[in-house]
């Protein structure tokens, strides 16, 4: 049992990193099965590019997407955005943008990590350049005449000739070289935002420690306490409807109530709430909005705040 709340610990210490390595493996096993059972390079001067084109772009492009469909902030951001009564201003314009470059960040976990491991198989890529007139042009610069014209049947090895053959190990080496500057710049760009992002910081390191417990003590008790209420209310309404009586007055929140606690979080240094909730029940005034004002900004690291939801818990 011990050895079981180790692991837990170990899981809710590093949820995000492990989340993250997850997904990252999960993609790099998806390429490597589509690369050895599903992809047939045509091996034709007219196909060769977009095909190849094809599985290495738009597999990612689908995982961006992706991303964004199970990004939690995706939906707080949009729901309700649209409705007739809806205002936005410069400013929440403006921090719509920024959680949205924010939630791409994210998103494009996994597709760098399709293109960084397809690159490195090399499969994807030497078909594609094998199409390619400007590679062409590059690779067959003092061979023979015919080396151009035979370049597209290099990865299926239909070619005659052995030095145009020989081609297809130049095309893995810079497929491969491609994948490893990829990786390189993925992990500097990564490293160089989260050190930026934590040295703008707002609030100490054992305070985040703190405000990322809260916030999984509350999305917790938010969604018992929402079921509890859900429940009793049904049973309520059914009990009503089979003994044909008027229910008893369930006291719930209105629309308002909900559009204000939906909102994206924005921190205020006078201000300063844990979550959006925090903050609602805490304003002044009972008919107050809470929508961010001039002073209230969107902070990065901040950002696991509307990241969570009453289907998930923020990371420790």
């Amino acid at each position: 049992m011990e050895k079981f709340q180790a692991v837990l610990d170990l899981h809710l210490k590093h949820h995000n990193a492990l989340g993250y390595g997850l997904v990252s493996l999960l993609t790099a096993g998806g390429e490597r099965i589509f690369s050895t059972a599903v992809f047939q390079c045509p091996c034709s001067a007219a196909w060769n590019l977009p095909y190849g084109l094809v599985f290495l772009l738009v597999p990612a492009l689908a995982l961006f997407l992706l991303g964004y469909v199970l990004s939690a902030r995706t939906w707080r951001l949009l729901t309700g955005c649209c409705a007739p009564r809806a205002r936005t201003d410069c400013g929440a314009a403006l921090r719509g943008a920024l959680v949205c470059a924010q939630i791409s960040a994210v998103a494009a976990v996994a597709p760098l990590t399709w293109v960084a491991v397809a690159l490195l198989g090399g499969s994807f890529y030497e078909c594609a350049a094998s199409g390619s007139a400007f590679v062409a042009r590059r690779l067959c610069f003092g061979r023979s005449a015919g080396c151009a014209a035979q370049l597209p049947l290099v990865p299926c090895h239909q070619v005659q000739e052995p030095d145009v053959q020989d081609l297809k190990k130049e095309l893995k080496a810079q497929s491969q070289v491609l994948g490893w500057v990829l990786i390189a710049v993925i992990i500097i760009v990564l490293l160089i935002f989260t050190s930026i992002t934590r040295c703008l910081s707002p609030v100490s390191f054992l305070q985040l420690k703190f405000w990322k417990i809260y916030l999984e003590q509350e999305q917790r008790i938010l969604k018992s306490q929402a079921t509890e209420h859900a429940t009793e209310l049904a049973k309520e309404n059914i009990k009503c409807f089979f003994e044909c009586s008027h229910p008893k007055e369930y006291i719930t929140p209105d629309i308002k109530d909900w559009q204000q606690i939906s909102s994206l979080y924005t921190f205020n240094p006078k201000e300063q709430y844990y979550s959006i909730l925090h903050k609602y029940v805490n304003r002044k005034e009972k008919n107050r909005s809470i929508r961010s004002s001039k002073e209230d900004a969107v902070v990065p690291v901040l950002g696991f705040v509307d990241s969570s939801d009453m289907n998930s818990t923020p990371d420790l």
